[in-house]
């Protein structure tokens, strides 16, 4: 299988825990009524429980052009050191960022976020190199 999709799968697997850590912060001030209610009211979930909220909205802005690029790159035939390089960027970058905004760092967290970026840009410039 190609590195890519394997960091594809390694972003989606970072998804994943980062959804359910969301999930588990929030549970205390949600609570059980509204997690099985129809949710019409929403709660302001605050600390960690808001941060990790806030941090899945960003990977969930930014995974859907990951995974569009890496797949655009493997079925055009684009693959390379470029494409490798900018997947791993992306991935390390993602699962270093939920604990940095989890735990509030100002600065160093913005940063690992322009990496992130810097890795989706690699992808999109594989195909125009």
């Amino acid at each position: 299988m190609a590195f890519e999709l394997q960091m594809l799968a390694a972003a989606v697997i970072i998804g994943i825990v980062h959804l359910l850590w969301t999930a588990g912060a929030a549970q205390p001030q949600r609570g059980l009524k509204w997690n099985t209610g129809p949710r019409d009211e929403p709660v302001v979930l605050t600390g960690v429980a808001g941060r990790l909220e806030r941090a899945f909205a960003n990977f969930s802005e930014t995974f859907p052009f990951f995974a569009a690029l890496v797949i655009i790159d493997y079925l055009g035939g684009r693959l390379g050191t470029l494409t490798s390089v900018g997947a791993l960027i992306y991935v390390v970058a993602r699962a270093v960022y939920v604990p940095l905004y989890a735990l509030g760092v100002p600065y160093v967290r913005s940063l690992v976020w322009v990496v992130s970026m810097a890795g989706i840009l690699m992808l999109l410039a594989a195909l125009v190199v």
